[in-house]
């Protein structure tokens, strides 16, 4: 990944583990930064194409920070990658233009997955926050539902439609392994066909159509 990634974080430990993390991965993280106003200072001088900001700093918060650097520079590409799962939180985050908000425990090559989407012209959100995310954004746009008479999900399998509901849920390809008594390739499988067929890049933009449709597991799933 040749595009420039610039960090804003004020743990220095987690900043260094994530810029070690993503120059091992052959992305090219131009700077790495432990203050807000180091920042957005930084992204004035090194224009960079993704800003992965934190949101709980001392001084200038993450939401403040991402504000700033929208203003300045309007098609910038932010991701939040936070420890907050607080609701308000995301909702704030995306009101205020962010691109993405990701927890700090991702795994790595979901991190860069991420990277990508958000690159493609996708907004990438932690899967356990994904309701939140459908919530926001039929609030934004109204109702998604309405003048579509295509079920976009008429070409999935019943297995496929099973583990599209447990997408929108946000469990991990394990979980789902684990509750459906087949193993992670088969998932792996399954998760790759269901992107497929409704065209898009990630599980989290599946997960989101399946939310907006109100798609649901059944009572009988014991979840």
């Amino acid at each position: 990944m040749n595009e420039k990634i610039l960090l804003i974080d004020d743990h220095t430990l987690f900043r260094a583990g994530l810029q070690d993390l993503l120059v091992r991965r052959e992305i090219n993280v131009i700077a790495a930064v432990g203050s807000g106003e180091e920042g957005i200072r930084k992204v004035a001088e090194l224009n960079p194409d993704i800003v992965l900001l934190d949101m709980r700093m001392p001084n200038m918060d993450g939401l403040a920070v991402l504000r700033q650097l929208r203003k300045n520079h309007p098609t910038l590409k932010v991701i939040m990658l936070t420890t907050s799962t607080n609701e308000n939180d995301l909702v704030e985050a995306l009101r205020s233009g962010a691109r993405g908000y990701l927890l700090k425990d991702i795994e790595p090559d979901q991190l860069v997955i991420a990277l990508r989407d958000v690159l493609a012209g996708h907004t990438a959100v932690a899967p356990e926050l994904t309701p939140v995310l459908a919530r926001f954004v039929r609030g934004e746009n109204g109702d998604l539902n309405e003048g579509k008479s295509d079920n976009p999900f008429s070409e999935l399998t019943p297995r496929e439609y099973e583990i599209l509901t447990l997408l929108a849920e946000g469990q991990s390809n394990k979980v789902i392994a684990r509750n459906l008594g087949i193993s992670d390739g088969t998932v792996k499988l399954h998760v790759k066909a269901i992107l497929r067929k409704l065209n898009v890049s990630s599980r989290i933009t599946a997960a989101v159509m399946a939310v907006e449709h109100g798609v649901r597991a059944s009572a009988s799933d014991g979840s």
